[in-house]
């Protein structure tokens, strides 16, 4: 047992310890390949626990790899330069105006894909966007930064907008329908406070007034890739591809409602996800005769490895006894009552995640809940509560999320340099009481619904 808790102990923190410092940019995914490779071969993850792990998340990988794979497909339709078009047209030469519609994108993708699926999407939009209206570096560093922590929080209200809460529900036994009904209302009123009190930080930060940008943001899009002539598009045409993108989105909202008709109906959630991806593709196909193949190189399958081989971690630590020790630890908080257990562990998990990353620590939070023996309404709260935790609470540090680590990543790429003081500078305000807040409608509203 010593031997099991030093090996596994030392492989998650250097895990970690990499995933965080990302030497020559490599990706998260091969640290934790690494890791888990480690744990299998020293037989504290045995086969039999390899096909429990399978089994747990490997519904929810395919469902999100769906997802993000409609979200590349629209990148080919064009819709970044779209949105970005659409975002400057109704900001109207407002900046405060701005900071609203891009809270509103951003809710909206995570919602309609997922947060690492959102991230991917808004944060080249929102480049796209400053930079044709030629904003300084200061200037977009607050729409930049406002529009990720509201895409990453977003993934709170539905589960299927996170991976790892996706996986979180298959081992508490929870619906996508019942997660909705109990987080749905909290969550997103909680999103509505954590977005107006980004606004008062950053007011004077935003430019009231706009610059007059002379590109045209779609136009160079379309011209570059669809338009055979090197003239001006048409209002009639522009109009054709608005009446487009609101097709595709449409279809993608449809195919979200149609994963909660099938979680109330037992039917797995990856067969509709997987369906809704193969018919966006077979209609990219169809309008822009492009070969499908090139979506399997623009997909970041290195996601589903980074899921997989982190759950082989989390269940060394769990094998090695680190759930028993956190039984110990928190059943007599939980044994205190419902308000008391919700707010403390979704401050615990807001600090794992802070320290150690939310997919580790809403992974343990969740199979130390499972291990405590508590009833269905209790366990289901609590663990909601550890999701705000996870999804909220965690935005404290950039470090947090994976989400958070991609979206450093793609401003990297970008030459966009975001301090860790600028970004702690809005976090400590905004995030510890927005994750309160949460915390305290998720409580009433349970009490609420399950009123007899």
């Amino acid at each position: 047992m010593n031997f099991e808790i030093v090996v596994t102990a030392f492989v998650f923190i250097m895990t970690m310890a990499v995933i965080f410092w990302r030497p020559k940019g490599i990706n998260e995914a091969w640290p934790a390949t690494i890791g888990a490779l480690i744990i299998l071969a020293t037989g504290i993850v045995t086969g039999y626990d390899l096909l429990d792990i399978i089994s747990k998340i490997g519904g929810a990988s395919i469902t999100i790899i769906a997802t993000i794979v409609m979200a590349v497909i629209l990148e080919s339709f064009g819709f970044f330069h779209w949105s970005a078009a659409r975002l400057a047209t109704l900001a109207k030469g407002s900046g405060y105006r701005l900071y609203w519609y891009i809270q509103l994108l951003c809710f909206l993708m995570t919602l309609l894909f997922n947060n690492d699926g959102s991230i991917l999407i808004t944060t080249p939009i929102l480049i796209l966007l400053l930079k044709n209206l030629r904003l300084k570096p200061h200037q977009q560093i607050p729409y930049l930064l406002s529009g990720a922590l509201i895409a990453t929080a977003s993934s709170t209200p539905i589960g299927v907008s996170n991976i790892v809460n996706l996986i979180a529900l298959k081992i508490v036994h929870m619906t996508l329908y019942m997660h909705t009904a109990m987080m749905f209302v909290p969550a997103t009123l909680g999103l509505l406070f954590m977005s107006f009190i980004m606004y008062l930080v950053l007011k004077q930060k935003l430019p009231a007034n706009l610059p007059t940008s002379t590109d045209d943001i779609e136009e160079s899009f379309f011209i570059k890739n669809f338009h055979p002539l090197k003239g001006k598009i048409s209002v009639e045409t522009k109009r054709k591809r608005t009446k487009f993108m609101l097709k595709v989105l449409a279809f993608v909202f449809l195919m979200r409602c149609l994963l909660f008709v099938a979680s109330f109906l037992s039917i797995p959630i990856e067969l509709v996800a997987v369906l809704g991806s193969l018919i966006l593709l077979i209609w990219r196909w169809y309008h822009l005769r492009t070969n499908p193949i090139d979506i399997l190189k623009k997909t970041p399958w290195q996601i589903l490895l980074f899921a997989f081989s982190m759950y082989v971690i989390i269940y060394g630590l769990h094998n090695a006894g680190l759930t028993s020790f956190l039984v110990s630890i928190c059943e007599p908080i939980v044994n205190q009552g419902l308000f008391q257990a919700s707010f403390i562990m979704g401050g615990l998990v807001s600090l794992l995640s802070n320290l150690f990353n939310n997919h580790p620590a809403l992974m343990i939070g969740t199979i130390t809940l499972t291990e405590m023996g508590l009833d269905p309404v209790t366990l289901k709260t609590i663990y909601l509560a550890n999701i705000i935790g996870s999804d909220m609470g965690s935005l404290l540090l950039p470090i947090g999320t994976l989400a958070s680590l991609i979206w450093m990543h793609i401003l990297k790429q970008n030459k966009i340099k975001v301090k860790w003081k600028d970004y702690i500078s809005v976090t400590i305000i905004v995030i510890p009481i927005t994750t309160l807040v949460s915390l305290f409608l998720l409580y009433y509203w349970v009490q609420l619904i399950f009123a007899h």
